[in-house]
């Protein structure tokens, strides 16, 4: 078993990578003077793969919307005891969270972090279902799908991203719907486990007060083998055009709030990640307190504080947000539309796209002294297909003309959605 040692040459950073002859990949990074510890073992699983084949298969199988992240939930109880009990034992802060392409289980510690990962690894790979315990779990799910619903924030998002998306099953609730969980069964459960919680398809990562050798003791102790299924998954054809420019919708908040979703190809690997922090630098020029458009809307009281951006992209799935609270929300999108037009025609002001950019740097340098965002930044590397340094090689390397041109080539103001909530 080869250690691969991977390393920035912008920060000096580094850590160690491993092909386990399970199949796992593993990233382990050692944090000298930390004394916390910070561990994902995570899958390429999300709310979006509802299609999917192997190299067995001769059709591909659809299986109803949220059985990812009702997975995630079933998977801590197994025949005897749930693992947040054996996690009280060892002192470990434990979770898990199901995103639109991966589910994640995780602990943070102080100490005991190898009897932790033990507990990690084992529960992960220990599936008990009954159909018992999954008739109960639907209620507990049903409920809280029933609450997201009641949730301004959740609900403005999904109602943005119905808007723009046709097919993608990105505009799909992550948790499904009452309906869709309704169809979960015990079988269903154990042939998506089986399908995505092979280790081929997964990835451990640890970071902080560890040694390298010590958690390939665990690893090799408790890492069951598996073939590699040769996993495909697929989503149906997606249209460049929004389904609809505005979705409004009524529910008891003390301000309007707003997402304002501007729908991009999609792209992967190397390229969907320079695409995003060009989009992210221009983006927060367009958007920043200090910049013109921020300043004429506070002014005119059209936003406050709330106003900000984000990139939203995944597999099949690439759109910029702008979001907030306003009065009138078709008011700043007008503003918002003839700000990008014109940065389009006379360029992004070059004084604070330097600014947003260094901030931007900043901030990743910062992510570098902090176990859980070099944790977090390490799982993330891996589920997009790019390597662990890849962000700020991308950032270091960026040109004012690169930004520009996104702005050009991305932010097409004739491809939104405006999703309100009254």
């Amino acid at each position: 078993m080869e250690i691969q040692e991977i390393y920035c040459s912008q920060t000096g950073d580094k850590c160690n990578f491993i092909k386990h002859s399970s199949g796992l990949k593993i990233y382990i990074c050692e944090m000298n003077g930390f004394s916390t510890t910070e561990a994902l073992f995570g899958t390429k699983y999300g709310s979006i793969n509802t299609m999917f084949k192997t190299g067995k298969d001769k059709d591909y199988t659809t299986v109803p919307e949220g059985i990812a992240h009702f997975l995630e939930h079933k998977l801590f109880e197994n025949e005897d005891c749930d693992a947040f009990a054996l996690y009280a034992k060892t002192g470990a802060n434990a979770n898990a969270y199901t995103s639109f392409d991966r589910t994640c289980y995780l602990f943070s510690c102080s100490e005991n972090y190898l009897e932790s990962l033990k507990i990690l690894l084992g529960f992960v790979q220990n599936p008990y279902f009954t159909q018992e315990t999954v008739d109960k779990e639907q209620g507990i799910i049903g409920q809280e799908i029933k609450m997201c619903n009641d949730n301004p924030g959740w609900k403005v998002l999904f109602n943005m991203l119905q808007g723009m998306y046709h097919n993608h099953p990105v505009a799909i609730d992550i948790a499904g719907t009452v309906e869709s969980i309704a169809k979960i069964d015990a079988e269903l459960l154990y042939k998506c486990y089986n399908t995505f919680y092979n280790l081929h398809n997964m990835v451990l990562v640890i970071a902080g007060n560890v040694k390298t050798a010590d958690v390939l003791e665990v690893a090799d102790e408790l890492l069951k083998s598996c073939e590699n299924i040769e996993l495909e998954t697929v989503f149906p054809h997606e249209p460049y055009e929004i389904v609809k420019s505005e979705v409004y919708e009524h529910l008891p908040v003390g301000m309007p709030i707003f997402n304002i979703g501007i729908k991009c190809a999609p792209l992967s690997g190397y390229d969907r990640l320079k695409a995003d922090m060009e989009c992210y630098v221009a983006g927060n020029a367009i958007s920043d307190p200090s910049a013109p458009l921020y300043k004429k809307l506070i002014d005119e009281k059209l936003i406050n504080s709330t106003f900000g951006f984000e990139v939203f992209e995944g597999d099949g799935f690439f759109a910029l947000i702008f979001s907030g609270e306003s009065n009138d929300p078709k008011k700043v999108l007008s503003y918002l539309i003839d700000e990008i037009e014109g940065i389009k025609a006379h360029g992004i002001d070059k004084e604070l796209y330097n600014s947003i950019k260094k901030s931007t740097y900043g901030g990743l340098i910062m992510e570098s002294n902090n176990v859980e965002a070099v944790a977090s930044n390490l799982i993330s590397a891996f589920m997009s297909g790019v390597e662990p340094y890849d962000q700020i090689k991308v950032l270091s390397e960026m040109t004012y003309d690169d930004v520009q041109k996104t702005i050009i080539e991305r932010f097409d103001t004739k491809n939104l959605t405006l999703s309100v909530i009254e």
